[in-house]
């Protein structure tokens, strides 16, 4: 295991100093496929969860459980479906996303979605309902009331989306079959390979060095930025008046 290792750290290095343009965009391009998808992820996710975790109707379990079973979905098997969506023969073939950069961040939205969603759900059903009974006491519009919520599971929200960012990062499915992975000749969208199907080619290949090493930098992307949200939260907690400052804030000051 050791003689592997050393030489990946080694790898590793002389990977990042090397200054080699295809290196650097595969890196940004996971960065921004991830991101991306995400993001596209938050805009529908968010406003789900909100409905899920502040109101209650009929069938609202049979809904939020199956976002919870949808969260364990294989990769492989969403990325076939969208590679038959997405063909020339599909029924999105027109948009031509098959084998590009945001082919992959579309598929990433979907996939992290779930994750998302069950999360900030289970966030705004623990949060503290006296604040909720509070705020509608004092007059608060109901508009007024759910922002108040938002902000007080806000870092709990924020970790949901760092967790989808991670999974999307991380995932191997949809980049290989949804992407291909096309070397892009060191820019960001004229190719699709991305880490996770860099270190699969490099196993193929035998290269077990340099598929440990692009492996190192995967996990260290991750945990840097799992810590950097870490941080930031725990900086956040310190002041205490920071739950009370964005309750009163998001009832305007009253």
């Amino acid at each position: 295991m050791a003689d592997i290792i050393v030489p990946a750290i080694q790898e590793a290095f002389k990977l990042i100093t090397s200054g080699d343009p295809e290196f650097y965009a595969t890196i940004y391009r996971t960065i921004y496929i991830s991101g991306v998808g995400t993001l596209l992820a938050c805009v529908w996710s968010i406003p789900i969860a909100m409905v899920l975790g502040l109101y209650n109707f009929r069938g609202k379990w049979i809904i939020k459980g199956l976002f919870n079973a949808l969260i364990g979905v294989p990769t492989v098997a969403l990325g076939l479906l969208l590679y038959l969506l997405l063909s020339r023969q599909g029924e999105l073939g027109s948009l031509h996303l098959l084998y590009t950069v945001n082919g992959i961040a579309i598929g990433q939205a979907i996939l992290v979605t779930p994750i998302i969603v069950s999360f900030v759900t289970k966030a705004l059903e623990t949060a503290d309902m006296q604040l909720r009974d509070l705020a509608k006491t004092l007059g608060a519009s109901g508009l007024r009331t759910n922002l108040a919520m938002m902000r007080e599971t806000f870092w709990s929200t924020m970790l949901a989306v760092t967790a989808g960012f991670n999974r999307g990062f991380g995932e191997l499915g949809i980049a290989t079959i949804v992407g291909g992975s096309l070397l892009g000749n060191g820019t960001l969208f004229g190719g699709t390979r991305v880490l996770t199907t860099s270190i699969a080619l490099e196993i193929n290949f035998g290269n077990f060095s340099v598929a440990m090493a692009f492996a190192i930098i995967l996990i260290a992307i991750v945990i840097a930025l799992a810590l950097t949200i870490s941080l930031i939260e725990r900086v956040r907690n310190e002041d205490v008046g920071w739950g009370k400052l964005s309750y009163w804030i998001s009832l305007g000051g009253r």
